[in-house]
């Protein structure tokens, strides 16, 4: 089968694959439905582990159903919390933090990451990450709140030392207004 070149989410995937070994931890910041929190449980094998995030009971909830099904939920630890409280969940050495910013799908419209939290957790999850680690950020403008996040998302990971760093952002410049972008951060 050819490569396929597609949207942001699948080419932070496609960076999971390489930089994700069994017996890993990794962080889901934002876990949503559970598709990403699956596909790390997946990842990281029988001897690691998945910390996930959100702030919805429904996204929890659906997360630990979804995992359940597919025989994972015994890799993941969930937490219906804020991904600003990630530090308080004893990682201290995660090879991968995963971010989708926005709403949760087919959920509330009104519930939608923060700039305000998502700074808070952005800092901590860059204090977490083991050497050589990675922090993958996919930002969905096309409403006011994730325009304004990707915004500040951009400005604040530009500003980070290059020394410390490596920072990418990857967008399809013909995909309209909205179009997701992926944000991929290496810890030197």
């Amino acid at each position: 089968m050819a490569y396929m070149l597609r949207s942001a989410r699948y080419l932070s995937h496609d960076v999971l694959k390489e930089a994700v070994q069994k017996g890993d931890t990794v962080i889901d910041a934002t876990m949503g439905n559970g598709h990403d929190t699956l596909f790390l449980c997946e990842l990281v094998g029988e001897e690691g582990r998945v910390i996930a995030f959100d702030v919805q009971q429904q996204a929890v909830d659906s997360t630990r159903e979804w995992l359940k099904e597919n025989g994972m939920l015994d890799r993941a630890t969930l937490y219906c919390k804020g991904h600003q409280h990630m530090d308080e969940s004893g990682v201290q050495d995660a090879a991968a933090i995963v971010f989708n910013l926005g709403w949760l799908p087919g959920g509330d419209k009104s519930i939608t990451t923060l700039w305000e939290t998502t700074k808070v957790a952005l800092e901590k999850a860059l204090s977490l990450l083991k050497k050589h680690g990675v922090l993958l950020l996919c930002a969905y403008p096309g409403h006011p709140e994730g325009d304004r996040e990707r915004s500040e998302v951009k400005d604040f990971l530009a500003s980070l030392a290059p020394q410390q760093y490596n920072v990418l952002h990857q967008k399809f410049l013909n995909a309209g207004p909205g179009a997701p972008e992926n944000f991929i951060i290496q810890k030197q």
